[in-house]
């Protein structure tokens, strides 16, 4: 398709998140595990974690976000011609989460729904993201929109590994003329071959972990991204009088395994912005801004991961120099990952819902948003979305916006598990997983309204589900879903 008949302003028009209704604090869980005061909470900024029992699964979770997303912006199923799920909660080794969705549209008769499941590890929704756009931007599209869901349960073993789980799920509805606009042509990927994170055993929820090693793939991808990003954006606007820096942006949101590795993203890509200048580029402001960094400009980049003598003091001095650029481009973007958790593949767009619950309408329109999305294994992107670039997509973003303040109000309505009941929750989850003949022990007094939830596994495996009554929307969030 030539760029002349693209559709317009293609991206996300509505957004639906998804977190189980119970929780278990970070810093009970501290004390509760014998750790030091602050291990969980400071050293790895979380103060709550979002799980479930075992009336819910991936299947669960899938079926409760979309049909909240069909609901509340009163989609008609025959509209959608693509949905697309992106996961690294197996079920089953080869029925996708998509055909279990496709009972949400039986009474409407379509059938006519492309895309299955994509995997790898927290990267899988944005490759269900990319799809969906690239089928709406392809001689296939026939005009309809695309869902994308995406979820995990992402639960570990007892260890140090445990308090960084976490859980939920995120549908968005993409389509042209939205409010939040993908950059077309702005990317920078690196994929590589790494055993960082991985779930080698099938019978088993909890994956192996290297955490050491994990962290700097993590950084690395970063590190690519951001420099193959901007050259992308450099080609893009051939005006610009100086090389983009973090300063040409808005706003940065980054895959979060837990919120201290963040900060210390954000800190490392003011690292590559120093590093990037020339000699004898620097000015007196530069120098002041930097003033802590300067002495490593002599290193190579990715000798300041791996260097035991000084990464560790280069990561805070980049975390120091940073810390005001921080409070306002990025930690908007952490509130619903310091209050449930690391969702997997969700956790990226959980950045994106809370940057649309925490900074101002105003704000946001026509501010670019750059996104860090990493999946261990390893695949990484980052890319970029406009805020509302044209005056008429306006409604559609406040639309958006007043239904993000509810999944802020849904945080304050969870119920706290005791840590010695959550650990007896997850040896539940172990013991059951993947058996036959099994009937859920869990009350759903706890689940919200609307919520899916498993109801029984006969002995062919075959999982059947209800759904917890629904109830009705308020006069004033039915008036927010006529913007569609």
């Amino acid at each position: 398709m030539s760029a002349e008949r693209w559709p317009e302003n293609v991206g996300i028009l509505a957004m639906e998140v998804y977190f189980p209704s119970t929780f278990v604090s970070q810093d009970r869980l501290e004390r509760h595990d014998g750790v030091g005061q602050g291990k969980y909470t400071i050293g790895l900024g979380q103060k709550k974690m979002s799980f479930c029992d075992d009336q819910e699964d991936i299947y669960s979770f899938c079926l409760t976000v979309v049909k909240g997303l069909l609901e509340k912006n009163r989609i008609d199923p025959r509209d959608i011609g693509r949905l697309e799920v992106g996961t690294e909660t197996i079920i089953d080794k080869s029925k996708s989460i998509k055909t279990v969705l496709m009972q949400l549209f039986e009474k409407s008769g379509n059938s006519n729904i492309e895309g299955i499941d994509t995997t790898n590890a927290c990267y899988g929704g944005t490759a269900a993201l990319f799809n969906a756009l690239n089928w709406i931007e392809s001689s296939a599209w026939d005009g309809r929109y695309a869902i994308v869901v995406m979820g995990d349960i992402a639960i570990y073993a007892e260890g140090n590994a445990r308090c960084t789980g976490g859980a939920g799920a995120i549908a968005f509805l993409v389509g042209k003329d939205a409010p939040l606009v993908i950059d077309r042509g702005l990317r920078g990927t690196h994929m590589q071959h790494c055993y960082d994170f991985y779930k080698p055993n099938m019978v088993s929820e909890y994956p192996v972990v290297d955490g050491k090693l994990s962290i700097q793939c993590y950084f690395t991808a970063l590190d690519k991204c951001y420099q193959l990003y901007k050259n992308s954006f450099r080609r893009q606007h051939k005006d610009l009088q100086c090389d983009p820096n973090m300063e040409s942006f808005n706003y940065f949101i980054f895959h979060t395994p837990f919120c201290k590795i963040v900060q210390k993203s954000f800190g490392r890509l003011m690292l590559h912005d120093l590093f990037s200048l020339k000699d004898g580029e620097l000015t007196e402001e530069q120098k002041s801004k930097y003033s802590s960094l300067l002495e490593y400009r002599e290193m190579k980049l990715e000798d300041t991961l791996t260097d035991q003598k000084s990464s560790k003091e280069i990561e805070k001095c980049a975390v120091e120099c940073s810390k005001e650029l921080f409070k306002k481009m990025t930690k908007p973007s952490l509130l619903l990952a310091e209050n449930t958790g690391n969702m997997y593949t969700p956790s990226l767009y959980s950045g994106l819902a809370s940057i649309l619950i925490n900074i101002d309408e105003e704000e946001l329109v026509k501010k670019r948003i750059v996104l860090f999305s990493y999946g261990s294994g390893l695949a990484s992107t980052m890319f970029s979305l406009k805020v509302c670039p044209e005056e008429y997509l306006r409604p559609k973003l406040t639309r958006i916006i007043y239904q993000m303040q509810a999944v802020k109000s849904r945080l304050n309505e969870r119920t706290e598990i005791e840590p010695e009941d959550f650990v007896k929750i997850l040896k539940r989850r172990e013991e059951i997983h993947h058996l036959p003949n099994y009937t859920p022990a869990a009350t759903t007094d706890y689940l919200w309204p609307g919520t899916y939830y498993l109801t029984s596994v006969d002995k062919e495996f075959r999982r059947s589900y209800s759904r917890k009554p629904r109830i009705k929307l308020s006069e004033s969030l039915e008036k927010s879903c006529e913007f569609l």
